[in-house]
């Protein structure tokens, strides 16, 4: 509806003489507040100034040249103030918005806006030698979806898993290992195993000898090496099984090990340009200046910090992807750290550094309001909250179906699970904390994930049950169909509204608004057997690929029945 309403004003404004770009008029439309007012609203309060006029007499004049706008778009075009009112034809809109969905099915809302331009995204990135736990998951399923919804808008996406597996912590669990550890718990349960000993060797009475493990391994150590790189491969192993039950893949597996030597060039060029600072046998870059505080990048005893290596990893992938941009999906508890990172890029001359954005997310939270870390000592593994999960949606399925196939019922309760678990994330701003509730995420009602595949289901069962399509008339809209329709056209406007602000929270709400909007009209007009049932068929199927895409922007695969 916007397109056709931006290319009748631009043209308008054009014949007055002026020149006002597609992308200016789109982002001053608004929808009016009550359908009296028109569906869709243009105010010339922005354009006083350009034209010498006030905004009234600018609506007229607008007005005056749009003349007498095509009946196929619009049943009315008036002014009231300084605002233009478009009044759409709705059942020309909702022939045209179907048709559209029909004929673009999974392309539907796609675009070429990013075409021939890249973007790395750094995401998840769980520590080597820990469980994969639900302090990444909220990345891992944060940065998952940025990442479909730029590919959706015509960008080529890297997605890079940058692992933490170089720092001080190997020092602990290196020599927890050689204290403590047993080869036979190493290959049973690796990670569980790695854990313990980290926990063991974290004791006062042996930071000294940890500290000395670690200067080892940064020097070179052979049998420090052998060990650091067995608990990588094992870790990456079971790290992988969690993102095959999780359906998320990545182009890249980087680690900060990679950028060691890299990281010491950095350094270097560091001093050269007058930058780096000794403080207390320290290196440091003084950013007080720039409000951003001091930077450490190496510590007295000479090893090196994951600042360092951050550095080093940012410019050889933009030497490697010349990328438009680069995003790291992070806690926000490092956005001072991400401000220094990008800051310290600039000083040392590279333009790309204006190109880094980091898109900071909340914590989970128990249903306390407490950070979901640990509770009474238990470790969130995801691989367990999978499980949990999948038990609890096998019993709501069996609830509803006793009889259900077994094959069905995991296959089911699998996807509902992680319906469930992303939707639950996805529909939250990111930047905010949430509550981490699997009993709500799996309720099959309200603003969840189970309610949007049951919806989906429900279109799906409608088309079924239906008869052989016929090619459709519209004879009357009622407002059920027509908001439905409204609605549906807005997808392409919700995606881009979701690319710009990289917050996919846009595209799960909107997939519950037209959930809403779609069993409020399913239950006001009958579809099957009603004089417009080869319209609303079609409506129903237009719904149907519509949630479909939005859910698939999400990482959420549908279910043609519950």
């Amino acid at each position: 509806m916007k397109k056709e309403v931006v290319e009748v004003l631009k043209k308008a404004i054009q014949i007055l003489g002026f020149e006002v770009g597609e992308e200016e008029i789109y982002k001053n439309l608004e929808v009016p507040p009550n359908l009296e007012l028109g569906d869709c609203a243009f105010p010339c309060f922005f354009l006083a100034e350009r034209f010498k006029e006030s905004p009234n007499r600018i609506a007229i004049q607008i007005r005056e040249k749009i003349g007498n706008a095509p009946l196929t778009d619009f049943e009315g075009v008036e002014t009231q103030g300084p605002y233009i009112n478009f009044f759409i034809n709705r059942k020309s809109f909702a022939k045209k918005v179907v048709w559209e969905i029909i004929n673009q099915n999974k392309n539907y809302g796609k675009s070429n806006l990013g075409k021939n331009k890249k973007v790395v995204i750094e995401f998840s990135s769980p520590n080597i030698a820990k469980p994969f736990g639900i302090g990444h998951l909220r990345s891992t399923i944060i940065g998952n979806s940025i990442s479909n919804i730029l590919k959706f808008r015509g960008f080529k996406v890297i997605r890079i898993n940058y692992l933490g597996d170089w720092g001080a912590q190997f020092g602990k669990i290196i020599f927890g290992y050689k204290k403590f550890g047993s080869e036979k718990k190493i290959m049973k349960t690796p990670i569980k195993h790695l854990l313990d000993l980290y926990v063991k060797s974290s004791k006062k009475i042996y930071e000294k000898s940890t500290r000395e493990e670690f200067r080892k391994l940064e020097k070179g150590d052979k049998k420090n090496l052998l060990i650091w790189k067995l608990f990588r491969n094992l870790s990456i192993e079971e790290f992988k099984k969690s993102y095959k039950e999780l359906g998320i893949k990545f182009d890249f597996w980087e680690g900060e090990s990679d950028y060691i030597l890299k990281g010491k060039k950095v350094l270097e060029n560091l001093k050269k340009k007058n930058l780096l600072k000794k403080s207390e046998g320290a290196y440091i870059v003084d950013l007080n200046k720039h409000n951003l505080g001091i930077a450490l990048l190496e510590k007295s005893d000479e090893t090196t910090l994951y600042a360092t290596r951050d550095l080093a990893a940012a410019i050889a992938r933009y030497k490697k992807h010349k990328f438009s941009k680069m995003i790291y999906e992070v806690g926000q508890e490092q956005v001072l750290y991400f401000k220094q990172l990008f800051k310290i890029l600039e000083l040392l001359g590279y333009d790309f550094s204006k190109n880094c954005v980091h898109t900071p997310h909340g914590h989970y939270l128990d249903t306390s309001g407490k950070k979901l870390a640990t509770r009474k000592g238990k470790i969130f593994f995801v691989e367990d909250i999978l499980k949990e999960t999948v038990a609890l949606a096998k019993k709501e399925l069996l609830k509803r179906n006793p009889h259900l196939p077994e094959e069905q019922l995991e296959r089911k309760s699998k996807k509902i699970a992680i319906a469930a678990i992303f939707y639950g994330d996805l529909k939250n701003n990111r930047t905010n904390s949430m509550i981490f509730d699997l009993e709500k995420f799996l309720s099959f009602e309200g603003n969840t994930g189970p309610y949007l595949l049951y919806s989906y289901a429900r279109a799906n069962s409608i088309l079924q049950k239906a008869p052989p399509s016929k090619k459709f008339e519209v004879y009357d809209i009622n407002l059920k169909e027509s908001k439905l329709v409204k609605e549906l056209s807005q997808f392409e406007e919700v995606v881009s509204r979701a690319a710009e602000t990289l917050n996919p929270s846009v595209i799960a709400n909107y997939a519950h608004q037209i959930a809403q909007t779609f069993n409020e009209f399913y239950h006001d007009s009958k579809v099957i057997g009603s004089k417009q049932e080869a319209f609303r068929l079609t409506l129903v199927q237009s719904f149907k690929q519509v949630l479909k895409n939005s859910l698939k922007l999400l990482e959420i695969e549908t279910l043609e029945e519950m």
